[in-house]
């Protein structure tokens, strides 16, 4: 086959299969999503290729051992840069594993069709996209904790105590854990601060009515995870 139309073939591959990652990522609003996959898959096949002819430009015959392998080590080293760029702390939750875990796939797949494993590479390709689309579904199905920041202000002379307090927490489907306990600056307030954990998102409203029946609740914050 010609050089150029095997360079073409190559990236060509490479190029379908990123962006096809990268669309799915940017549909769900990620930091990295079809341009970044479609980039990253292109340049470890362009990579890999260049060491697949390094022949061509570093003719050193029998004298030099030509390794592969250690082009794909390199990349999946640097890569681990890029994905550790969009990973990120969003109050209790942590954010862009996934799309970090999709970067690191899209570049073993750009290596695929960099060598020329088309039919392994597009397989991978295909696996991919089933993770990143049909496991959502099943993600949905799965019970799942959700946590949340909240604080409580009262006034000084009007404090809830923290026994009702946590009963009032408990009935309305809650575990706490982490509290605290702070006197602003004034004098004049008294706040509990502590993390909420339920299986059930709607409990975070009901709780939010409840708190706005208490008359002696100066201010009240409830920050889910992720949220």
């Amino acid at each position: 086959m010609d050089l150029r139309l095997q360079f073409a073939l190559h990236l060509a591959a490479a190029l379908a299969a990123g962006a096809a990652i990268g669309l799915e990522r940017s549909i769900h609003g990620r930091p990295a999503g079809f341009r970044t996959h479609a980039l990253v898959c292109m340049a470890s096949s362009l990579l890999m290729l260049l060491a697949l002819l390094q022949a061509r430009w570093f003719p050193g015959g029998d004298a030099v051992r030509i390794d592969p392998t250690r082009m794909a080590q390199g990349i999946m080293t640097g890569i681990g840069f890029l994905g550790a760029g969009v990973i990120f702390k969003e109050g209790l939750s942590v954010r862009g594993l996934t799309t970090a875990a999709s970067i690191w796939m899209t570049s073993a797949i750009g290596v695929l069709m960099g060598v020329g494993l088309f039919e392994p590479g597009a397989i991978a390709a295909v696996a991919t996209l089933g993770v990143l689309a049909g496991f959502r579904r099943v993600e949905e199905w799965i019970p799942q904790q959700q946590y949340a920041h909240h604080r409580v202000r009262f006034d000084r002379d009007h404090v809830l105590g923290e026994a009702e307090l946590l009963a009032l927490l408990r009935a309305q489907g809650f575990d706490v854990s982490g509290i605290s306990y702070r006197l602003t600056e004034d004098g004049k307030s008294f706040e509990y601060r502590m993390t909420l954990r339920t299986s059930d998102g709607s409990n975070y409203r009901k709780l939010a009515s409840a708190l706005a029946r208490l008359t002696q609740v100066r201010e009240f914050h409830i920050s889910p995870s992720g949220a």
